[in-house]
């Protein structure tokens, strides 16, 4: 019945206390392990055996491990708060691992925020799941002789990709189970950011090592299935059809009336040395939005639709734009929440088009509140997006930056996928995968945090709902890079 080797984090003897009250008294645990960062810590009075690590989630931790570990399954806690299974949930996650030979298993929990208990659902883990940060819970239980083998076969020491390259690894080799609709086991959650302030803590660049480190694991698991692409672009003939205006600033409103005079005042205040226009298209807003863009009727510049349909998401409207037929040669982002950091903004974006030779790009921008403060992280330059590697990378990051404009004959042929959320993403990761994306690290736009913003404060229903659409988008993706071999 010893069919579990336990691995949990360590920081003093009062902080395990609770978890090894729950795990102890079962009888499917074999041994318990602690793991210490910190070799000043006494941890003696626990009985257990302490395996000093240099981090949680490197390479070296994770074959210490697996050196220790000598039962069937190896649960690794990556918390410091304590853990409570549910009844009888590690024979469950034992049963189910023995039923499906599952490589790693993860199950649905609760977690106790400020001293409340809610329900916390996962999502399965397709194919395409490959964001570093991909939410498993806190347990993991790995089938040990994967998780050995997973070691033996890791030759690149990784300082914080450990852990993400263990699971890549071992899901070459078997499938990553979600129990779900299951709530076996309770957590203490410390990290009560609301969604949109966690939103961006990739890109943090106190975190780019970290992130250069995940690349590298990425990019090796891409090499072994068989989906990475060398950086081999096809060219873009940048004049293969003449376009009244050389360039359109394209706007998607909803029930903007806040934020869309600043937006459009932004567009129309660009001073770019070529022709350009300005299209606002309005999903049938029913606040003062349209109103306020009637303001600026006079200036033959801004073009306003309201679609007859009423089946649109924004990929539907920008596809609406995109097909009009004043719509420029180049097409570029301004959402109606943000504005343009200067009047030079869509000169830069075009005159990047002209030197990369690219049918899309990526700007920088800066997090800004609503009276236009910086927030953290700051500048936002995606500079993990680079021309050698960018396009494998983008199967792992969650966001591509902003603002993006694109050559419009190629987004023509592509389209947008008809939805409220991810429509950008995955048009960036089908442009990547036969054009080179271009890059512009001056900050060109200004991206406004406020209340209102669509992302601001999700629950995690909807934080999941919109993470499996992207995992699914990366899950195409995946497969269509797989087939130009």
């Amino acid at each position: 019945m010893k069919r579990i080797d336990c691995f949990i984090p360590a920081a003093d003897q009062d902080q395990v206390a609770a978890t090894l009250a729950h795990l102890k008294p079962l009888s499917i645990i074999n041994r318990i392990y602690l793991l210490s960062t910190d070799p000043g810590v006494d941890l003696s009075q626990t009985g257990l055996e302490v395996i000093p690590v240099d981090n949680l989630a490197s390479s070296s931790t994770v074959a210490k491990i697996a050196e220790r570990s000598s039962a069937g399954y190896t649960l690794i806690y990556t918390k410091y708060t304590s853990l409570e299974p549910g009844y009888f949930a590690l024979e469950r996650m034992v049963r189910v691992g023995d039923d499906t030979q599952a490589g790693m298993l993860y199950a649905d929990h609760y977690q106790i925020i400020n001293g409340q208990r809610r329900k916390m659902p996962l999502i399965e883990c397709q194919e395409g799941a490959l964001r570093d940060d991909f939410n498993f819970g806190s347990v993991l239980l790995y089938n040990t002789a994967l998780l050995k083998k997973a070691v033996t076969q890791t030759s690149i020491i990784y300082p914080y990709a450990g852990l993400y390259n263990l699971r890549l690894t071992v899901s070459r080799m078997a499938s990553l189970v979600h129990i779900n609709n299951e709530v076996l086991y309770t957590e203490i959650e410390t990290d009560t950011r609301k969604s949109g302030e966690k939103l961006f803590d990739y890109v943090d660049p106190k975190n780019r090592d970290v992130q250069i480190d995940m690349e590298k694991a990425c990019t090796e698991h891409l090499k072994a299935v068989g989906a990475y692409l060398p950086p081999v672009f096809t060219s873009v003939d940048l004049n293969r059809e003449a376009f009244e205006y050389e360039a359109t600033v394209m706007i998607p409103v909803f029930n903007r009336e806040r934020t869309i005079e600043d937006a459009v005042r932004s567009a129309l205040s660009q001073e770019p040395g070529f022709n350009f226009n300005v299209i606002a298209v309005n999903h049938h807003s029913t606040d003062n939005t349209l109103n306020i863009l009637k303001m600026f009727e006079n200036d033959p510049r801004l073009i306003v639709i309201t679609p007859e349909r009423k089946d649109l998401f924004v990929g539907g409207l920008w596809n609406t734009a995109l097909h009009h037929p004043k719509c420029g040669k180049f097409l570029v982002q301004l959402d109606s929440d943000d504005v343009y950091s200067g009047p030079d903004s869509l000169e830069k974006i075009v005159k990047a088009f002209y030197e990369q030779q690219c049918g899309m790009i990526i700007g920088t921008y800066r997090m800004t509140d609503f009276q236009m403060n910086t927030l953290p992280p700051g500048i936002i330059d995606h500079r993990e997006w680079t021309p050698e590697n960018g396009r494998n990378n983008a199967l792992r990051i969650n966001g591509l930056g902003a603002p993006r404009a694109f050559f419009t004959p190629i987004l023509r042929e592509i389209l947008l996928p008809n939805t409220n959320y991810g429509e950008d993403y995955g048009l960036g990761l089908n442009f990547s995968r036969k054009y080179q994306i271009g890059r512009i690290y001056d900050v060109v736009y200004n991206c406004r945090r406020w209340e209102g913003n669509s992302d601001a404060a999700l629950e995690p229903e909807k934080v999941n709902a919109n993470n499996l659409y992207k995992d699914r988008l990366r899950t195409w993706e995946l497969q269509a890079r797989k087939q130009l071999k």
